[in-house]
Order: C-alpha cells, then structure tokens, then sequence
C-alpha cells in the first residue's frame, strides 16, 4: 500500500510520496544515483540543496504572488510531512505561472546560507501547466512559538502514510514573512529522482518556530530528513 503525489517534468514521472520500502532513504543519500537507473540524475551538476554564497547582484524583480487559497490535509509520507492545498494559488516566475501544490518539511535544512544550517527547512513547491516546478523555501531559526504553524502541528499524523484534514481556513500566504527578498539559483529535486530544471527561490528573511515545534517534527520523522549539500559548480546564485 503506498500513497503518491506525480506529476511529469520535462518528459520524466515524478512522485513525491513514497511508500513503505521504498529504495531510497537519507541513510543512503550519497548512493541514490547507483540506487536504481532513474536517479541517475542525482549524480548530476545542477543538484540541490546548496550553500548560498558567493552571490551575484542581479536586481531580481519582486515575486508575484496569487496565495489566496488554503491548505486541505497533512500527510506523513515517511519522509517528510507534506501539506496539500486547494487549487488557486500561484507565483508567476520569467512569466510564466507555477501553481501551488504542497509544501513539506525539511530537519535540518538543506540549503544553507552563508555557511549556517538551520533547524527547519519548509518547501513550497509549484508545477507549471508544462509540467516544470518552482520551489520557494523558508528557514527557520529556534525562537519565538509559530502561530502559523500551530493548527498543522496540532494534527500531523503519526503512521506512515496517515493523512489528517485540515479544517481551519489556513490561506498559503500566512505562511509567508512579509519581506520578499530572495536568492535564485536553478538547481534539481532534493529527493530522488532529483531531476533537474528546478528553479529555485530561497527567502531572506529568517522565520522562527519553538523548540517544541521542532522537536516535535524530528520527533516524528525518528531522523533528519536532508540532503547533502551538493556542489555549486559553475552555477550563479543571484540576489
């Protein structure tokens, strides 16, 4: 038994629920290329996550947003907790239009900054009418309880593959902080099949969540759920 999101990118079928006794997991993350023949792409030059430095100024335009929508359910996919919303969102990104389909969580981060790991890592990810993604994400730093968080936390479910509705009106964009300034880079899924072709958009702007909030994440997943960071290569971050 087995619950999946798919989707097709660039001519490839991607799942980002997987199920129990699945080939990969993050104690074999350095191997997943050699897993099976269609992760051959996590051996590839534009991989994710990254370390964000280095970076190049390039008047990035302020993203455009349509997050008047709300979450439905939360599910324990084993690897993450994935919340799925309602069709209706969007980020319009090199004009065209990625819509909203999930969003998870990553403990600890992937990305870093600057060098600096953070303790929680949530990723907002949008296909396009073609098929190709989009993904903003957020840090979080150990501080202050997260309200926004508070009704998804309160219910995340506990057995593999368990799906809990969400009732409360919680619209996407109270997930976002109110500064928008963000980093850009073109990177790959995280997971496998770790296609590439992502765009990747990472905000500044530093959100903060309880150690109980956390802890209770980790507590959950019974261990970290990120990625190496992976080679930048001749990749620009753009800020």
């Amino acid at each position: 038994m087995f619950l999946k999101y798919s989707f097709t990118i660039m001519g490839l079928f991607v799942s980002t629920i997987l199920w129990a006794g699945a080939d990969w997991d993050y104690n074999n993350s350095r191997d997943w290329a050699n897993t099976n023949q269609k992760y051959q792409a996590c051996a590839g030059v534009n991989q994710s996550p990254i370390d964000i430095r280095d970076t190049v100024s390039a008047h990035l335009p302020p993203l455009k947003l349509n997050y008047h929508t709300t979450a439905k359910s939360v599910q324990n996919t084993g690897h993450t907790m994935q919340i799925d919303f309602n069709k209706g969102a969007s980020l319009e990104l090199d004009g065209q239009n990625f819509y909203l389909e999930q969003f998870h969580v990553h403990s600890p981060s992937e990305n870093n900054i600057n060098g600096q790991s953070y303790p929680m890592e949530l990723h907002l990810v949008h296909a396009s009418e073609q098929g190709e993604l989009a993904v903003i994400a957020l840090m979080f730093q150990q501080g202050l309880e997260n309200e926004k968080l508070n009704h998804i936390w309160s219910v995340l479910p506990t057995k593999l593959g368990e799906s809990n509705q969400l009732y409360s009106k919680n619209n996407a964009d109270s997930y976002l902080p109110q500064r928008l300034d963000y980093y850009r880079f073109n990177g790959s899924l995280t997971t496998p099949p770790c296609t590439e072709g992502v765009r990747w958009v990472v905000l500044k702007e530093i959100q903060q969540a309880s150690s109980d909030q956390i802890g209770a994440f980790t507590q959950l997943m019974g261990h970290p759920n990120n990625r190496p960071i992976q080679s930048i290569g001749a990749r620009l971050i753009l800020e």
